[in-house]
């Protein structure tokens, strides 16, 4: 039986039962498998790939909605991989029109690495900011901090949310609420009775992300960044929007060294919704 072209095979949603065929992707790839990520990708969001006639995935992404159901006001994609033996066929411009075409008028933001970079210019990405990957093991600094912070609790659902919702610009309600299942530890920092802040770290391979970073101001995304830190022995990795340059400075100065710079791109919309002074860190860079 001829072996059908690449143009000719279908695309489809991926759903959790592809877990291990899209960690295989990211391996085939270089990348770590970081299934707990795509677990929570391909529930959060929705997947889009085509299979690959020997077995496996061609290609793979996750775009992941924010906004009313049915009427999304933005999307994020991410992990947009092509298997190696197919690279450089046009696979995933291909998988990248399918998805935009799908989304319509919705405007779209991703962050791209060097090498995707080009794809998404041609698509009609605008670079609209970085992001600078930070890593490392985090020594605590010796002053304390006057943020109160703590575990976050149930009753501090609504209150998170609310936050988010504002800082967002975007109902994030369904990504929210998966944040306790998915990470080892989420925390608020609070003033008097009210949330000033909100973070999680959630396991990556032998690291700890943190993301979300949402707080008030740099002093109080310090006090919960060190509090995530002093509940693991890991390593930590989060990715920083370069504009906080004062925040960047002081984790570096703890230990955490710079790893890679992407660039925030934009669809469909000259800048991202919401408070960039309040958005320190994404969950993900792969959903926004």
């Amino acid at each position: 039986m001829p072996t059908p072209s690449l143009t000719a095979l279908p695309i489809r949603r991926l759903t959790p039962r592809d877990l291990a065929a899209c960690a295989d992707l990211s391996e085939d790839r270089g990348w770590p498998r970081e299934e707990h990520k795509w677990g929570f990708l391909l529930t959060a969001g929705k997947g889009y790939g085509i299979d690959a006639p020997d077995g496996g995935l061609v290609s793979a992404c996750v775009v992941t909605e924010y906004g009313p159901h049915g009427r999304p006001g933005l999307g994020a994609i991410g992990m947009v991989l092509v298997a190696e033996r197919y690279a450089r066929q046009g696979i995933g411009r291909r998988l990248m029109r399918h998805v935009m075409s799908l989304m319509g008028t919705t405007p779209l933001t991703l962050h791209a690495t060097p090498n995707g970079r080009p794809l998404y210019e041609e698509l009609g990405f605008k670079v609209t900011g970085r992001a600078e990957m930070v890593r490392g093991h985090f020594t605590p600094d010796e002053l304390a901090s006057d943020v109160v912070t703590r575990a976050a609790t149930a009753e501090d659902l609504m209150a998170t949310l609310r936050l988010d919702e504002e800082v967002f610009g975007s109902d994030r309600t369904h990504v929210i609420t998966r944040l306790p299942a998915f990470a080892d530890q989420l925390r608020v920092a609070e003033e008097g009775d009210r949330v000033i802040g909100y973070a999680a770290a959630w396991p990556n391979m032998d690291t700890q992300v943190v993301g979300p970073l949402i707080a008030r101001d740099t002093e109080t995304a310090k006090a919960l960044l060190a509090s995530l830190a002093a509940g693991t022995d890991r390593p930590l990795r989060t990715d920083i929007d370069v504009r906080h340059e004062e925040l960047l400075t002081w984790v570096k100065a703890r230990g955490l060294e710079s790893v890679a710079f992407n660039a925030v791109m934009s669809q469909g919309i000259a800048e991202l919704p919401g408070d960039w002074r309040r958005r320190f860190a994404p969950l993900t860079v792969a959903a926004g």
